[in-house]
């Protein structure tokens, strides 16, 4: 992906055989996410190339199902591509497809507006990344407020986070837990996404403590403490990408 400001819109090309999937997603990315600008929308792979290369777009929303030429041929197209793929499909299964091509997420048709408010916030993170370089995280503190004041917590001791309504769990990995009276989605945007994965609405895992993955009855991940976590469907295919990248990292 090439540098760009991390103040401009972030540029976006759909990709889309059919007319009412290209409009609709245009719609909805132009009404709730004007960090957004679309540069163009293509109806084949030739075009989605054709664009691609002359527009030069940040992101390209694909479709999976498109006759002749699918989603997986526009980018077998590109040796190196300077640009973020996130697949758009009424298929969830392929997903694991879409991880292996390297996709940055995987949204399921019928768009969910919040999964695609997720996405774009996501994919802005990457492009700061990108222009300003990772910061290092190996001691970052947490202030958690207590009856008697605050404790202060590494970060790197967090084995996981569990929603109670506005109140959060959190689970160290020596086996003490913590109540805190703030929402599990005000740790997930605190909190380093290099290290940690919201899982479920309900729980947030660091990723440096996973054991083992199973999807043989349903989607599960146990912790080094035994205990077992769920992993929505949606959630599953970003979930394997980014143990991927972690691993790869190692």
């Amino acid at each position: 992906m090439a540098a760009q400001n991390p103040g401009k819109p972030l540029t976006v090309l759909i990709v889309d055989d059919e007319l009412h999937g290209r409009e609709n997603l245009k719609k909805i990315l132009e009404t709730y996410c004007p960090e957004v600008e679309i540069l163009g929308l293509a109806g084949s792979v030739v075009k989605a190339r054709e664009l691609a290369d002359s527009l030069k777009p940040e992101v390209v929303f694909l479709d999976i199902n498109m006759p002749v030429l699918d989603g997986f041929d526009f980018l077998a197209e590109y040796e190196k591509r300077d640009f973020i793929v996130v697949f758009v499909s009424a298929h969830e299964e392929f997903g694991i497809n879409a991880v292996k091509a390297g996709a940055a997420d995987y949204l399921l048709k019928p768009i969910n507006i919040r999964e695609l408010k997720q996405t774009i916030k996501k994919l802005l993170s990457m492009r700061a990344k990108h222009v300003q370089g990772e910061i290092s995280r190996d001691n970052e503190k947490l202030l958690i407020p207590s009856s008697h004041g605050f404790n202060v917590v590494l970060v790197d001791d967090l084995l996981r986070l569990e929603a109670d309504g506005s109140y959060t769990t959190l689970v160290m990995k020596d086996g003490k837990t913590v109540v805190v009276s703030r929402t599990l989605k005000d740790f997930e945007d605190t909190l380093p996404a290099d290290k940690f994965f919201r899982t479920h609405k309900s729980h947030l895992i660091n990723l440096q403590y996973i054991k083992d993955y199973s999807n043989l009855s349903g989607n599960l991940v146990t912790m080094a403490d035994g205990s077992r976590v769920e992993i929505s469907r949606r959630k599953a295919p970003e979930f394997i990408q980014k143990i991927k990248t972690v691993l790869k990292s190692v």
